[in-house]
């Protein structure tokens, strides 16, 4: 294989009496680094080592987001595998069962026993891609420790009453329907 030099003077790109001149100032400069015990800062190899190192730190990053994509992803296929095979039943029924997901607030219809494991908190609904699905409070759980947005809780009643409250002797039926 030829060397850089005889292939640019193969292609025409340099005079041979250029080539030359090139050759015997890096001779030069190797016998005064010699004589003098102190060595020249090649820049061109100081900048491509730079850009090396760069390169290979953009790369890392990239690798970093790729993988932290590919184990997100994984973590919803486990999400949804969860959901698919432990999903139960909403009961053919039109009780509406209103829940707050977020800011928002949204009603499903389900049967009077689905309703008394929703309020005793045996079931509880799981919103996955627009869908809301019913599941036990065990996988609920497992599901939350992955992504707590996906599970709606219904959260207690307080016995406490407030001090202050001038309703506190108006008792709120348990079968209050809104």
């Amino acid at each position: 294989m030829a060397s850089l030099q005889d292939q640019f003077l193969k292609a025409g790109l340099v005079d041979k009496n250029k080539a030359k001149k090139l050759h015997q100032d890096k001779t030069q400069q190797k016998k005064v680094e010699r004589r003098t015990g102190s060595e020249s800062v090649d820049e061109a190899r100081l900048a491509a080592l730079e850009v090396q190192r760069k390169n290979a730190e953009r790369a890392r990053e990239l690798n970093a987001q790729r993988d932290a994509a590919a184990a997100q992803k994984a973590v919803f296929a486990q999400i949804v595998q969860m959901v698919q095979t432990n999903r139960q039943s909403k009961g053919v029924g039109d009780i509406a069962y209103y829940y707050t997901h977020g800011t928002k607030i949204d009603k499903i219809y389900v049967s009077a026993e689905v309703q008394k494991h929703l309020i005793a908190g045996r079931l509880v609904i799981v919103c996955l891609d627009g869908k809301t699905e019913l599941i036990p409070r065990v996988i609920a759980d497992k599901i939350a420790e992955r992504d707590e947005s996906l599970v709606v809780r219904v959260k207690k009643a307080s016995t406490e009453v407030d001090e202050d409250d001038p309703y506190a002797a108006f008792q709120i039926p348990d079968d209050f329907t809104w």
